[in-house]
């Protein structure tokens, strides 16, 4: 949308800030002049005076801010945030965010400094009324993806909003219910392919519609209100090219743009036939229709305001011509409606009470109401009511790509195998890959709504498949990469059986029995000639256990013509049978998987991992070319795979955890019987949080080496050594969309993926205008934790005086270097972990917390030693002997 800027250099983004601050004050401090003050700034605010309405709200937010009267404290929340985001809260159940239907005169909230009159997306009582009659009162969602392609994960989110919030709506006993609706009004680009993947998914996921439409369902009445709408002088048939079409909106913008903006639109923005008659704009659009103009050679538009300050109401178009077979509607049309014109009334025509999009399509909604608005008194709607618009954040997850036009390039280029790789994130490839429905659930729930942009973590995505599936999955024995185990000590022809449990935490399932015959095989990195410090596995002359089997003695080892071990001749104990230690022998610390030579079975594994290996793909390029971080060990393939007996009748689509290796999926497209085919959903443990955590920040700071973390933090490790906490700046900051009292801050700490989204609870303490360009200190390396929807990736840390109500944020030296990683005199360097997410690691900071204080100089302590940069102490401005956290 273009910003105005009058004369004077203020903008109305400025002005509408300057009043949000004054009116932050005015509650506090609700000082009459102050307040009128503000009055005054809203009449200059709605009259165009910019400059004006800031010196206004600026004065106001001065004599409030100084003021002696106080205003009515408001009743505290029995859960009010903390200053600072310091613990986790539980994942949030998903509520019911939309407003009851009844309550939709309103439809959109008004906009500030615009005439009451002139505000759109109102309703009247008695439309309103007229709609409830019809719909009961119940909340009507709609899901309407275009079939162009394959829905992806971000998909999942908008299609759990809206079948979600309609279920709650319909448990809470005002009912509710979600249609499924195919925008298809572009022939050209949709295939019955698609529509059956869509639905597929749709009800894969576990929604069920209460009927599947379709745009094209409402072609003729979409035609008859176009023909209403020319009648009405509000469309016209055009016949610019794309260029010329492009040219006038530049000289649209370059206009708003002068100093004083014009006035009128300039001539070369208006179309030569955007004053032709009713009666000829009519007979033009029965040649469309016809067939008597050629593809691109005339269009309809609708008559809009060339000087309003949103683009989408320049005479967007809303016919054009395609000679293309439809997949639902056949060759009955050659023009066809826009997405802008037609999915308006598809939501009146269906009784839509609220329509939920993400936040690109805010803009859009004057258009939306534009036309309903155009078309309420034709006659041929019964009840043009609008819905209510309520916009949510995209889905932005790392490690991926989710543009339609890379995915098309990654599938068209033959990086991946298809739109449903495993690797994709695509729904469809995200199916194959052995996710759940149940931990896509769990993954939108965790991620939450919000109008906040944020980056999520691939890590949220497989923590939710780990959780789902440790307690669906059942055990078995695999070995990937197989190297023959013989006993020679055991007895020839012998074959021994031994139980294990189907799952150890669901004994109601039994147990499975496991062939023994002397013979096995093992995975060849249970085996090391040369092992490194701290490996427990086999090695030569050494002893490991086998699971639930013997311990077995390492001896000669028989090579190839390559000189590659390819058999391992033990001795077996057979006093340690099933795990038992004879009393007086040291007990073995290794233990190993293996599957019978004889009874096994083989298979194909195929271990997926994340398909880029940085998390924003092609960020760190001049090009921006994603394809350059592709990771190339995003799929390993073991052809050679054995898995134990048990496995023979294991079904297409169920799942297994393969012992130490991860949780599997048996492959519906490939497994063929006597020849399963596994691929990994998730690996047992976050493998990338090691990854991340020794990668560190920006490459060649100063401070690299010390940024670089251990993969595991040793157990005698001082409890402050285990927190990455790191020198911060913020770069933006806003106020949260769903709590008062937080911010949502962008800060850079020195990373390759760029800043990270932190909330804090610090919008009760410290001005929004005093947060941007701040230092700062973040503990880096807690579990990421929601805050009212918004994933917070760390917590800033402050020093707060709660008998006087001031919180600060601790701060470093001026000349301290961003990421740089803060130390504590006496107690050496930090080992930190990188993420602390299990539940004894939850509990090294509230354990920490406890000793952190500022001294009587105002600088952080911890103990009895100083938190420091390399350019000197951290310090809160004026706290002295206080908490810091």
């Amino acid at each position: 949308m273009g910003e105005e800027v009058p004369s004077g250099g203020v903008t109305k983004s400025g002005a509408k800030t300057a009043k949000s601050d004054a009116q932050k004050f005015s509650k506090r401090r609700p000082d009459p002049a102050g307040l009128a003050k503000l009055e005054e700034g809203d009449a200059a605010l709605k009259a165009g005076d910019f400059t004006a309405a800031k010196a206004l709200f600026d004065q106001a937010a001065d004599i409030c801010k100084n003021s002696s009267v106080t205003g009515e404290k408001k009743a505290k929340e029995p859960k009010e945030a903390k200053p600072a985001a310091d613990a986790e809260p539980a994942v949030e159940p998903m509520r019911l965010y939309l407003s009851n239907p009844k309550d939709n005169l309103q439809a959109k909230p008004m906009r500030e400094g615009v005439d009451e009159k002139e505000n759109y997306a109102k309703n009247t009582p008695e439309l309103l009324a007229e709609h409830l009659k019809v719909t009961g009162g119940k909340y009507i969602t709609r899901f309407p993806p275009e079939p162009n392609g394959y829905l992806h994960i971000g998909h999942a989110k908008a299609m759990n909003f809206n079948f979600g919030q309609a279920n709650i709506a319909k448990e809470q006993g005002f009912g509710g219910e979600t249609i499924m609706r195919f925008d298809d009004t572009n022939p050209e680009a949709e295939k019955q392919e698609y529509i059956d993947s869509i639905l597929s998914n749709v009800h894969w996921l576990g929604n069920k519609p209460c009927r599947v439409t379709y745009s094209s369902d409402y072609f003729q009445q979409l035609y008859d209100f176009a023909v209403q709408l020319i009648k009405q002088g509000d469309a016209y048939v055009c016949h610019q090219t794309k260029d010329q079409l492009r040219a006038g909106r530049d000289a649209l913008r370059a206009g708003r743009a002068e100093l004083p903006p014009c006035t009128s639109p300039p001539p070369l923005a208006v179309s030569p036939w955007r004053s032709t008659t009713v009666e000829e704009n009519l007979a033009k659009f029965e040649k469309m229709r016809t067939g008597q103009y050629a593809e691109g050679e005339a269009f309809l538009r609708m008559k809009g305001e060339l000087m309003s300050d949103n683009p989408a109401m320049w005479d967007t178009a809303f016919y054009r011509i395609k000679y293309s077979i439809h997949p639902h509607s056949g060759d009955k049309w050659c023009i066809y409606p826009t997405y802008d014109y037609t999915h308006c009334i598809c939501d009146s025509l269906e009784n839509i009470t609220h329509s939920l999009c993400t936040l690109e399509f805010e803009d859009h909604r004057p258009l939306y109401d534009w036309v309903l608005d155009a078309i309420k008194d034709s006659g041929l709607i019964t009840s043009p009511v609008m819905p209510r618009q309520t916009e949510f954040s995209r889905l932005n997850l790392q490690y991926t790509v989710l543009s339609k036009r890379k995915l098309i390039q990654l599938v068209t280029g033959k990086y991946v195998e298809g739109w449903d790789d495993p690797r994709m994130p695509t729904i469809a490839g995200i199916r194959r890959r052995g996710v759940t429905p149940a931990a896509l659930r769990l993954f939108c729930e965790r991620i939450g709504i919000s109008k906040a942009d944020n980056n999520i973590d691939m890590s949220v995505l497989e923590d939710c498949s780990r959780e789902v599936l440790e307690e669906d999955a059942l055990r078995a024995f695999a070995v990937l990469d197989p190297i023959k185990l013989t006993i020679s000590n055991w007895p020839e022809g012998k074959v021994e059986e031994f139980e294990a449990e189907i799952h150890p935490k669901r004994p109601e399932l039994g147990t499975r029995k496991i062939p023994f015959s002397g013979t096995v095989m093992i995975d060849r990195e249970d085996f090391s000639e040369d092992p490194p410090k701290g490996f427990f596995r086999l090695v030569p002359g050494g002893q490991v256990r086998l699971r639930f089997a013997y311990v077995v003695t390492a001896g000669e080892m028989v090579r190839n013509a390559a000189g590659k071990v390819v058999e391992i001749k033990c001795t077996y104990e057979a006093e340690t049978r099933a795990g038992f230690t004879p009393e007086g022998q040291k007990r073995v610390k290794g233990i190993v998987q293996w599957v019978d030579a004889d009874a096994g079975l083989p298979a194909t594994v195929r271990v997926y991992d994340r398909l880029f290996s940085t998390p924003a793909p092609g960020k760190d390029h001049e090009d921006d070319d994603f394809l350059k971080d592709l990771n190339p060990d995003s799929l390993q393939e073991y052809k050679n795979a054995m898995v134990e007996p048990s496995l023979k009748d294991a079904q297409p689509g169920s799942h297994y955890q393969f012992e130490r290796v991860g949780f599997f999926y048996v492959d519906p497209k490939d497994s063929a019987a006597g020849a399963p085919v596994f691929n990994r959903v998730v690996s047992l443990r976050d493998n990338w949080a090691n990854k991340e955590g020794a990668a560190g920040g920006k490459g060649g700071q100063k401070q690299a080496a010390a940024k670089a973390a251990p993969a595991v933090a040793p157990a005698d490790v001082e409890d402050v050594l285990r927190l990455e906490i790191r020198v911060g700046k913020i770069v933006s900051c806003e106020r949260h969309p769903d709590a008062e009292s937080l911010y949502v801050e962008q800060i850079d700490l020195g990373e390759a993926t760029g800043p990270r989204t932190i909330v804090s609870g610090l919008a009760n303490y410290i001005p929004l205008e005093e947060m941007a360009g701040r230092m700062c200190t973040v503990v880096c390396n807690l579990k990421p934790a929601k805050m009212r929807g918004v994933i917070s990736a760390g917590m800033v840390l402050c020093g707060a005086d709660k008998e006087g109500g001031t919180v600060e944020i601790l701060e470093p030296p001026a000349d301290a270097e961003v990421g740089e990683l803060v130390t504590f005199e006496g107690f050496g360097a930090p080992t930190p972990d990188p993420v602390l997410k299990s539940g004894s690691a939850q509990k090294v900071w509230p354990r920490v917390a406890v000793d952190l204080k500022t001294d009587g100089e105002g600088a952080a302590m911890y103990k009895s030693g100083r938190m420091q940069t390399a350019a000197g102490p951290l310090t809160c401005k004026t706290l002295k002997n206080t908490p810091v956290g």
